[in-house]
């Protein structure tokens, strides 16, 4: 079989000068697709956008196309797309949005949701096809049609069972894959899910609560085959298991592997654990991401955040004491008042971070945020659920709203503090990420226009 797997465009393109993390998960499904002996090309539409030449060119019997909630209209039109051209090309739909909220795949364009990890699922489908049997009784689909139908659920794939990403599969846009500074970078999973129970997220309930972890042996082993030098572990959280990460940073130091990372780490694990995360400066760790979220004991605790501003002020000192970036990110909450905007600006100047990204508290489906808001939400379009737009109502009108965003964004960091970030930058790329936050401070501020 001949299989197209495609990364969609982001739904607002600026998204894209961000960052552009390399599609792991598609190099995951196309790993275990090329084990069966099948043909396979991954289209990342976000540096290969002419979609309609690659599927005529490529000519596929499968497509595979994943998503998160914000690419949901995005992926549906493909597959329309893909089904004029070729109606008898077989469409499936997997990622993130599948899982949570499949029945928003129900059309006939599709043929089948995949629900949760999706190598095997995928694996299964595709033999089943081949061999002329129905998929009713394969685990972990949602089948499109009058009414979605389910079939039994599928337990989440260990992680150690998983082949190893195919990274031949984007071999032609790896130059291009970033992370700010960071550039070219390589992603690695080494767990999924996290101890936390933060409201706005959906990680920790996709694995049951679960915390899955591969074992630091395995990591090793992939790392080594790694060309790029700055590593980016993509976990919902790394360190949470603490004696894993210490025996992995040995095993590391042991294989000689000379690389940077960039990795996500909670603040009370940090707070917890300072001489971890020193031992894995010794190794290469060069930033942190930290969801410090908010300002406030209070709306920490209404997001379930389970840590306090004192702790993430002594985490910033122990990251900046082992000279360790720290990448820190807070949300806009839509009820923010102009004084606490300016609460927020205030807070970020004070603790001294690299640099804080800001996004717009969303109430993502599959989340506790979700539940408690769904009927005070002003959209479910798609679009909007991309942390840059708000669904909720806002205390202030909507373009000041969007304004007092568009500020915070320029005054949270201070100048010689960003100046300081972008001296890491490639020469090259200094001056055109200047210019692009600001075409993206611009786009922030002329956000009320997408609510008309």
């Amino acid at each position: 079989m001949k299989v197209m797997l495609i990364q969609p465009p982001s739904s607002i393109s600026y998204m894209d000068k961000v960052y552009m993390y390399e599609p792991l998960g598609l190099e995951y499904l196309g790993a275990g697709l090329k084990e069966d002996g099948h043909e396979v090309l991954l289209l990342d539409a976000r540096l290969d956008p002419d979609l309609e030449t690659a599927f005529r060119s490529f000519q596929p019997n499968i497509v595979g196309i994943t998503g998160y909630t914000n690419h949901l209209a995005i992926v549906k039109d493909m597959a329309i797309r893909f089904k004029k051209i070729n109606p008898d090309v077989y469409i499936v739909v997997g990622g993130h949005h599948a899982t949570v909220g499949p029945k928003d795949y129900n059309i006939k364009a599709i043929d089948v949701v995949v629900l949760g990890e999706g190598v095997f699922t995928l694996r299964e489908v595709i033999k089943h096809r081949m061999g002329g049997l129905g998929i009713e009784s394969i685990p972990g689909l949602a089948i499109p049609g009058s009414e979605m139908k389910f079939t039994k659920e599928r337990p989440y794939t260990p992680l150690d069972a998983l082949p190893f990403p195919d990274r031949s599969l984007t071999s032609r846009y790896r130059h291009a894959y970033f992370s700010d500074w960071m550039k070219p970078i390589a992603s690695i999973r080494t767990s999924l899910g996290c101890f936390g129970r933060c409201s706005f997220c959906a990680l920790w309930s996709i694995t049951g609560g679960k915390y899955l972890k591969r074992q630091p042996e395995k990591i090793v082993k992939e790392l080594q085959g790694i060309k790029e030098e700055i590593v980016f572990f993509c976990d919902d959280e790394s360190m949470c298991d603490i004696k894993r990460m210490d025996k992995l940073a040995d095993l590391i130091k042991e294989a000689g592997i000379k690389k940077k990372y960039f990795l996500y780490g909670r603040v009370d694990t940090i707070v917890k654990y300072p001489e971890l995360f020193a031992k894995w400066k010794k190794i290469g760790l060069t930033q942190v991401f930290v969801g410090f979220e908010s300002f406030s004991d209070d709306r920490l605790k209404a997001l379930n955040k389970d840590i306090s501003v004192k702790q993430q002020e002594q985490a910033v000192k122990i990251l900046n004491d082992i000279k360790v970036d720290i990448y820190a990110s807070f949300v806009i909450d839509p009820s923010f008042t102009r004084r606490e905007f300016d609460q927020l600006i205030a807070y970020i100047r004070k603790l001294k971070i690299s640099y804080a990204a800001l996004s717009i508290l969303t109430p993502l489906p599959g989340t506790k945020l979700f539940e408690e808001t769904e009927d005070k939400l002003l959209t479910k379009e798609p679009k909007f659920y991309d942390f840059m737009h708000t669904v909720l109502p806002t205390t202030l009108p909507l373009k000041d709203f969007y304004s007092e965003y568009a500020r915070t964004l320029m005054k949270a960091t201070p100048i010689p503090r960003y100046l300081k970030f972008i001296s890491k930058f490639d020469r090259k790329r200094r001056l055109s990420t200047m210019k692009e936050l600001l075409g993206v401070v611009k786009e922030v501020r002329e956000g009320y226009k997408w609510h008309q």
